[in-house]
């Protein structure tokens, strides 16, 4: 793997745009003054490979939902009822995922890890920041593959073709607490307005949920509330279903009544439960694409074992061929049920670093990043932008 060091860091760049959450206090930098050799062959594999992956997640969650195994993904029973509504009806638009990778470079073959389907990040690092840092150090801004802002506006604007009768308002909303999340915000919320959105942010713990007349912000001015058709929430929907269900209630009453279209929709839970590896598998055995996967430890492998909903590497174990564990992180997932994949390498440099490919999908697969860290990657990773070349 070939690695281009950057004369100028992208620490200026970050600094510029007021992104001072991606430098890190005591740390290593978020983002790292080097860059990813990629071939355009390799390039194309990653886009090949990402496209064929989402039509295969389409027939495995088709799957799921005529065979009615919801529970085996871990999906909260009261929003089965919502996954089916908003699965079955096509204006309920997808709009964006991140598909996690090993592989792709030196030769080494392209392996779904898992898809980060309903809340992914890293949309400001791969869409602006590795761009702005071949800018930065005169190298060719469009030797890279990356059209994620592009995609996220045409995605945007067939969202509206997709709901002529709504009014194209939308409404972003983060936790909040989480810098990082708002950023990824920021970025979105531009696209949306290069879309035709009208656009507004509030943190979900203040927008006012109507089960009759749809999903408000109030203005912190004079009072008044505003009625938005569209609502985009990087909250997690297993923790909407898990935590409040009184808000899935009103949630489902919403969608079924045509009074607001959520992003991204709740059969996104289908892609995100990473029991649909097992499934997967099931239905594409052997699938160059594809990781051995199983809900108990593969025989005589290494696997790894993940929780149905765990995210950024948390309670995630990597385990020897006789189960003992090779390596773990802890996290608030331990409770959930598990399914065990079969463990394959990330690409790495001669310093021991691990490199995972992240490539976005919004209606195709449109912008590739990687974050460096170690065996098992978590919320520590580094983000390592490319050149194509």
């Amino acid at each position: 793997m070939n690695l281009k060091k950057l004369n100028i860091s992208p620490t200026q760049t970050l600094q510029n745009a007021g992104w001072e959450w991606m430098l890190g206090e005591n740390t290593l930098p978020y983002i790292t003054d080097e860059m990813i050799i990629v071939s355009e062959q390799e390039a194309e594999n990653y886009f090949n490979a990402v496209n064929q992956l989402y039509e295969m997640y389409i027939e495995a969650a088709q799957y799921v939902v005529e065979n009615e195994l919801f529970e085996e993904l871990g999906i909260p029973q009261n929003l089965v009822k919502l996954v089916k509504y908003s699965w079955e009806n096509d204006n309920h638009w997808h709009l964006y995922g991140r598909f996690d990778l090993s592989g792709g470079l030196d030769g080494k073959p392209i392996k779904l890890i898992e898809f980060n389907a309903d809340t992914a990040t890293c949309i400001p690092e791969t869409a602006v920041v590795q761009w702005a840092s071949l800018k930065a150090n005169g190298l060719d801004e469009s030797s890279q593959f990356n059209t994620l802002y592009e995609a996220l506006v045409e995605q945007l604007k067939e969202v509206k073709r997709q709901n002529p009768v709504l009014t194209p308002t939308l409404l972003i909303s983060t936790m909040e607490g989480f810098p990082e999340d708002d950023t990824n915000m920021q970025v979105l919320g531009e696209a949306a307005l290069e879309a035709g959105f009208e656009v507004a942010f509030e943190n979900i713990e203040n927008v006012e949920f109507s089960p009759l007349e749809g999903i408000f912000k109030q203005s912190e001015y004079d009072g008044s509330f505003t009625r938005y058709d569209f609502w985009f929430k990087l909250v997690p929907w297993e923790y909407i279903g898990w935590d409040e269900p009184e808000l899935t209630e009103i949630l489902t009453k919403l969608v079924y009544d045509k009074k607001v279209i959520i992003l991204n929709p709740a059969y996104t839970l289908l892609f995100q439960s990473k029991g649909i590896l097992k499934i997967l598998w099931q239905l594409f055995p052997n699938h160059p694409l594809l990781l051995a996967t199983d809900n108990k430890p593969l025989a005589n492998k290494t696997c790894v074992q993940k929780v149905l909903f765990g995210r950024e590497g948390a309670n995630v174990k990597i385990l020897s061929e006789v189960g003992n564990t090779i390596e773990a992180k802890e996290g608030e997932y331990f409770e959930q049920a598990s399914v065990y994949q079969e463990f394959t390498e990330f690409l790495s440099d001669p310093q021991g670093n691990y490199y995972q490919a992240g490539v976005f999908f919004a209606g195709e697969a449109c912008g590739l990043g990687f974050r460096k860290g170690g065996k098992i990657i978590d919320n520590t990773a580094q983000f390592c932008g490319h050149i194509v070349a």
